[in-house]
């Protein structure tokens, strides 16, 4: 294994000065900067795809990505010695955005919206048209999910004897999946309305881990672009939000005060916002536990899938009230 990336580090450009271990790949500092060399699972054309788009990022000099750096054939792939294929990117020292600074998650909310602005104007090619890239609706994902939750309910119903877990999504199963039906039939006419359709180029994994900071230009860096695909660019605000709204304990303020600094960079439409509302309503987490729940040992359920139902019930009242109050706030709903 060591011998593999060594061979493959030869075959680009440059001496790395070190290397070490992290972020599941090896970080290579060159004397113009660090470098990420992992292992590749995609395909040459889905490569092609992300490293189209990340030049377009690039030249528009909005913000910077982990663009891939070609070997010495001019390739974005390399095979080491074992048949393993590998890309190299260039990479950050910078650290990642931290949930828990108010004035960090504002900024890394308006470098959102410059992304997403940018990406805007990228237009869509017919090559890019692959599997990865042009997925299904929501509304489509979220009428399988809601089949699977309540084959789980029935499963469980038809149990004598029921463990905590059990008994807890009993009890509130019937609010989460009104939700969730709700959700699904709201979302369904945005999905195919084809004459306001807005579909664009979306990160599509929109995390907190892949928005490093850099103070010294005052912008952003975004990382990760694997699950880069044309959608609706209200589902990578949703994820960043969610994240930041269930470790602020679902904060109607700051949801608001994101939701504005968003607006502000790029204006959302009343389709956006009526998606996103519906995206914040469906009960997401709560179907994961479902989800894992049915896929698993069901003889034994660990403590902390106990312990995750018991923060989403304790935390439900809150998230109603966010998804009311700040939805519902004339200001925000035009």
């Amino acid at each position: 294994m060591i011998d593999s990336y060594l061979e493959v580090l030869k075959q680009y450009e440059g001496e790395a000065i070190s290397v070490r271990r992290g972020r599941g790949a090896w970080i290579c500092e060159y004397p113009d900067g660090l470098r990420l060399l992992k292992e590749y699972r995609g395909t040459q054309k889905r490569l092609e795809f992300e490293s189209a788009v990340q030049e377009e990022l690039l030249q528009m000099a909005v913000c910077r990505v982990d663009s891939y750096v070609k070997n010495r054939e001019d390739g974005l792939m390399t095979a080491g010695p074992d048949g393993v294929k590998y890309v190299l990117k260039n990479w950050f020292s910078e650290r990642e955005c931290s949930l828990r600074d108010r004035k960090e998650i504002l900024f890394c909310i308006r470098q959102i919206a410059a992304l997403h602005k940018t990406l805007q104007k990228i237009l869509w090619r017919e090559e890019w048209s692959l599997g990865s890239t042009v997925l299904p609706a929501l509304s489509e994902e979220m009428a399988r999910h809601n089949r699977e939750m309540k084959r789980v309910r029935n499963f469980i119903r038809t149990k004598r004897k029921k463990t905590e877990f059990e008994l807890r999504v009993m009890q509130n199963f019937d609010e989460y999946y009104h939700q969730a039906l709700h959700a699904e039939k709201g979302l369904e006419p945005l999905d195919h309305d084809q004459a306001g359709n807005r579909l664009f180029l979306c990160h599509g994994d929109l995390d907190q881990h892949h928005i490093l900071l850099l103070p010294e230009s005052q912008t952003a860096a975004f990382t990760g672009f694997s699950q880069m695909h044309l959608g609706r660019q209200m589902s990578d605000l949703y994820r960043f939000m969610r994240k930041v709204m269930e470790k602020h304990g679902w904060d109607e303020f700051l949801g608001y005060a994101m939701l504005e600094a968003y607006n502000a960079v790029l204006p959302m439409t009343e389709d956006d916002r009526n998606y996103l509302y519906f995206l914040f309503l469906y009960p997401e987490k709560y179907w994961k536990q479902l989800n894992y729940y049915y896929n698993a040992n069901k003889a034994w359920i660990p403590e902390k899938n106990v312990e995750k139902l018991k923060t989403l019930e304790a935390q439900q009242g809150s998230r109603n009230r966010f998804l009311q109050n700040v939805f519902q706030d004339p200001d925000f709903s035009g």
